[in-house]
């Protein structure tokens, strides 16, 4: 017996590490679970798995099954050492370390200021009227003032440490009703940041009903990106987004976006569609906004509703929205393997996110680096729970944010405490879900947003399906995600 096989004998018990399997473009590929990792197999290591996974032998049986099938005890013992790095499989009695809460000193990166919690448009979908949220007869200020404004910067500027980069995002109720504000505040900002040796990047939501050439121009001039709620054509915009009088909005704001589209080439501008009940047709939606009406970009998000709401979409619904994903999804892959850039902003995302092995601690910014806050300058975790007394973490001007509060949250609110999670091969990209939701749901933030888990599973295979088809056919397109 030769030295090689005498230790590969030697070798002890194992057991395999957590990992989702899937095959694309020809090849066995892993997703590792917690890492967020992938991993392409070679044929030795596609064999140790499919055994163990069959039969689950010792290890020194392991090998003399690998050793009957011509591997050499050498490529053998390579292949275990590169499984056992990468956490595929685990010898002996290691053991993976749980992920340590994070201090809740993280600096802030963003904020989002509520400039506004009124809206000229009556969208049933809107958030603003979520169960969450306290009446707005409760003596809060319809519009941010610019003393507010200024506290909120400052405190982001103060609580950004050493980031060199900050930025803020201009929210409402309808954003432009407060354009005042929000022009004085991009002055404010860029001043203060230059002061304090940082660069402030600045984004909005609009409905796009107020957008006019002066607007655009200052948009344009301060680069200022751009993200226009809009459900698609005619017939499905007005379904949801209506004016308060119940006329569809669709015509109004059609030649305002085509004018925003032709005057404003500085930062992204992006469609951002709520699907609902009523409005769930993705292959049409995306074709009219990239095709009729001009996006270079279109992303898709569920509207957050009570199962009690008309709107909410049920399984039955979702799933066929997974299948308009899907569609979208795989012609983004065409688009990929030729070197061209695709408008479906969900599956850029997703893709981004698995290219860069995110494994998240949280399922997103909200209390970490990015805060909310309202009109009265209330602080919040985030733009949905502003005006809400869920998620309150300070003022901006009445000592600032609420480090306890805010530490409170971390700790409860880390994958590690969201127990039901804790199986889910796809937790590294999903956390457990949007807070919002889960309060929305089960009445608490921390829950899991179980009523997704199969579609969010669904989503994360498909993507992965795609990223390893692109990493086959053209690996250079992968090199965005890292530049950006």
């Amino acid at each position: 017996m030769s030295s090689g096989t005498a230790v590969l004998t030697e070798t002890p018990s194992y057991r395999l590490g957590e990992y989702h399997a899937f095959d694309s473009a020809g090849k066995r590929f892993l997703y590792l679970v917690p890492s967020g990792a992938i991993f392409a197999l070679d044929p030795i290591g596609t064999e140790i798995l499919e055994r163990a996974g069959e039969r689950d032998p010792g290890g020194r049986e392991l090998i003399q099954i690998l050793l009957a099938k011509g591997y050499t005890p050498r490529e053998i013992q390579i292949a275990l050492r590169e499984l056992q790095q990468a956490e595929v499989i685990q010898f002996g009695d290691e053991t993976v370390e749980t992920p340590k809460v994070p201090e809740a000193t993280f600096p802030l990166q963003r904020i989002v200021l509520n400039v506004t919690n009124q809206c000229n448009l009556a969208c049933t979908y809107c958030y603003e009227y979520s169960a969450d949220k306290i009446s707005k007869s409760d003596g809060k200020p319809k519009y941010m003032d610019q003393e507010v404004a200024e506290s909120a910067i400052d405190m982001l500027i103060r609580e950004s440490a050493q980031r060199p980069k900050i930025h803020v995002t201009f929210f409402g109720g309808e954003t432009l009703l407060n354009f005042p504000l929000l022009r004085s505040s991009v002055e404010y900002a860029r001043k203060k940041s230059t002061e304090a040796g940082k660069h402030v990047d600045f984004s909005l939501t609009t409905n796009a009903t107020l957008l006019n050439e002066e607007v655009i121009d200052f948009l344009s001039t301060n680069r200022v990106g751009v993200t226009v709620s809009m459900d698609g054509d005619r017939e499905l915009n007005d379904r949801m987004r209506v004016f308060h009088d119940g006329r569809g909005s669709y015509d109004v704001i059609l030649p305002k976006v085509k004018m925003l589209l032709a005057r404003h080439r500085t930062n992204s501008i992006g469609a951002r569609v709520t699907l609902s009940a009523g409005v769930s047709h993705v292959r049409r939606i995306y074709d009219h906004l990239t095709s009729e009406v001009g996006f270079d970009s279109v992303g898709f998000s569920p509207a957050t509703a009570n199962p009690n709401r008309l709107y909410h979409i049920g399984s039955q619904k979702m799933s066929a929205i997974l299948g308009g994903f899907e569609e979208l999804a795989w012609e983004y892959r065409d688009y990929a393997v030729s070197g061209r850039q695709h408008g479906f902003t969900n599956a850029s995302d997703t893709l981004k996110e698995l290219h860069s092995g995110i494994s998240k601690a949280y399922s997103c910014g909200a209390g970490l680096g990015l805060l909310g806050v309202g009109t009265a300058g209330d602080i919040n975790l985030c733009h949905r729970f502003v005006d809400s007394p869920v998620g309150k973490m300070g003022h901006v001007s009445q000592g600032g944010i609420d480090h306890a509060a805010r530490k409170t949250f971390l700790e409860t609110h880390n994958l590690g405490s969201r127990y039901d999670c804790h199986t889910c091969w796809a937790r590294p990209v999903c956390a457990g879900g949007c807070y919002h939701e889960a309060y929305i749901h089960y009445g608490d933030t921390s829950a899991a947003n179980l009523h997704y888990c199969d579609w969010i599973r669904g989503w994360n295979d498909l993507c992965l399906r795609i990223y390893g088809e692109i990493s086959v056919r053209n690996p250079a397109f992968l090199d965005r995600f890292s530049e950006n």
